[in-house]
C-alpha cells in the first residue's frame, strides 16, 4: 500500500503480501524456517544479495509487518522486532559500543535500564555519566572524547520529567554521537523523536502498543545504515520476537490512535481531579499547567500521555493502606493496559535503586504512579476516592 499521510490509515492498512489463499486478515506464520526454490536462491539469500526469509530468528512475515507499521509511524527507514523492550535497549547499546566507550544518559530512567548501565555494561568496559534530565547544560558538560552515545527516556519513568529532544539531537550532531530515545511512554502516536534528530528509537511494545497486557515485545527503529549493525548482532544472539506476539502487536497497532486518545483524555481528567483532593500533596502530568516543563511537553508531544503520578499525605504506610483499599484498579508493575494500573515505584520498579538515588530522581516513598486505562473516568475517580478515604 502507498503510504498515507494519516497515522490511522497506515496502522490499519499496512500488511504483508497476501498469500495464494487471498486472506483478508494476515495469518500467523508459525514456522521456524523457509524454503527456497533453488540452491542459487538459497546461496543468494545467505549472501544477502536478495531479500528473503531464511529463519525466523532472522525475520518472519509477522515481524516484518509489525516493523513496517512502526517505521511508518516513527518516520524511520528500518527496524528490528525484539522479544522485550529491554532487549531493544540492550541491542541499542551493544550493537554500537565497545570497551572504552562512554554513554551520557538521563538520570531519570526505568529501573532495569539503570541496572544495565550500572551493573552489566561496565563488565565490558563501557562507562556512563548520568545527568539531570531537565538540565540542558549538564548534557554537554558530561560529554567526553570517548562519548559515543546519548540516551534519554522521555517522559521519564516514573517521574514524568522531559528531555528536550531537539536540544539533545543538536548536541548529538555536534559531537558525532548516537542519540537513542526510549519512546515507550509516549508511543509513536504522541511523539516522534526522529523528527528531532534521534538516530535510534526503542519501544517496549508490551506497554501501550499491545495495550491489553497480553504479550511481551519490543522494537528498535532507525536509519537502514544504523539498523544494519543492530540486525547483525540480533541475528547472532537471538532476542527475536515470536511470530504470534508480532501478529498480536501488529493487530494492536490498528487501534493505537483511538486508544491513546481516550487514555490521554482520562489521564488529564484524573490529574485535574487529584489536584482538588486535600490528601494529595502533589500531582504530576505533562500537560498540567503546574508541570514545570508543560511548554516543552506541548512542543514535542501531541497529547499528555496516559501516565500520572501523585504523592499522598502520610508517607509509605499511608500509601500501602491506599493500595490495599483499591477495589477496581489493578495493583501491578506493568502499564499501558486498557485497565487502570497502580504502582508504588519505590518498593517495586525502582526498589533496586538506593534511597539516595531515588531521591535524586524524585521517587519518594509517598509517590504513586497510575497508568490510566479506558474504564469510565467516574469509576476510576470513585475507586481512588474511596481508597484515599479508607486509608486515613
Amino acid at each position: 500500500m502507498k503510504k498515507s499521510k494519516h497515522f490511522e490509515t497506515n496502522a490499519v492498512r499496512t500488511q504483508v503480501e497476501r498469500s495464494s489463499h487471498k486472506e483478508h486478515s494476515v495469518p500467523i506464520f508459525t514456522t521456524s524456517s523457509f524454503v527456497f526454490k533453488t540452491s542459487e536462491e538459497a546461496r543468494a539469500a545467505f549472501a544477502e544479495e536478495i531479500e528473503a526469509n531464511i529463519y525466523s530468528r532472522f525475520s518472519n512475515p509477522n515481524t516484518d509487518e509489525f516493523i513496517n507499521k512502526l517505521c511508518l509511524m516513527e518516520n524511520t527507514e528500518d527496524g528490528f522486532a525484539t522479544s522485550t523492550g529491554m532487549s531493544a535497549i540492550f541491542l541499542a547499546f551493544t550493537s554500537h559500543l565497545r570497551a572504552g566507550d562512554h554513554i551520557v544518559a538521563s538520570r531519570s530512567l526505568f529501573g532495569t535500564t539503570h541496572q544495565v548501565l550500572d551493573n552489566i555494561l561496565p563488565r565490558w568496559g563501557i562507562t556512563h555519566t548520568y545527568v539531570d534530565i531537565d538540565m540542558d547544560k549538564k548534557w554537554e558538560e558530561a560529554i567526553m572524547p570517548q562519548t559515543r552515545l546519548l540516551f534519554a527516556e522521555t517522559p521519564s519513568n516514573p517521574g514524568l520529567d522531559l528531555c528536550d529532544l531537539q536540544f539533545i539531537g543538536k548536541l548529538a550532531k555536534k559531537y558525532n554521537c548516537l542519540f537513542v530515545v526510549d519512546n515507550s511512554f509516549a508511543t509513536p502516536y504522541i511523539q516522534n523523536p526522529s523528527n528531532y534528530g534521534a538516530h535510534l528509537i526503542c519501544h517496549s511494545a508490551t506497554k501501550f502498543i499491545d495495550g491489553q497486557g497480553r504479550v511481551m515485545g519490543g522494537a528498535i527503529l532507525g536509519p537502514e545504515s544504523i539498523i544494519k549493525d543492530v540486525r547483525s548482532m540480533a541475528r547472532q544472539i537471538g532476542p527475536t520476537l515470536s511470530p504470534f506476539n508480532a501478529w498480536i502487536l501488529s493487530k494492536s497497532l490498528e487501534t493505537l490512535a483511538v486508544r491513546m486518545e481516550k487514555h490521554c483524555e482520562n489521564a488529564y481528567a484524573l490529574a485535574k481531579y487529584l489536584e482538588t483532593i486535600k490528601e494529595v500533596t502533589s500531582v504530576k502530568y505533562p500537560f498540567l499547567q503546574s508541570h514545570p516543563q508543560v511548554k516543552l511537553a506541548k512542543k514535542q508531544m501531541k497529547l499528555g500521555g496516559a501516565l500520572l503520578t501523585f504523592e499522598l499525605r502520610g508517607g509509605i504506610e499511608r500509601c500501602r493502606k491506599f493500595l490495599d483499599k483499591l477495589t477496581m484498579l489493578s495493583l501491578t508493575s506493568n502499564l499501558g493496559d486498557t485497565r487502570t494500573t497502580v504502582t508504588h515505584p519505590a518498593s517495586t520498579t525502582h526498589s533496586k535503586l538506593s534511597p539516595e538515588e531515588r531521591k535524586v530522581v524524585y521517587i519518594t516513598d509517598s509517590l504513586i504512579r497510575i497508568s490510566v486505562g479506558l474504564e469510565h473516568i467516574d469509576d476510576i475517580k470513585s475507586d481512588i476516592e474511596q481508597a484515599i478515604n479508607k486509608s486515613k
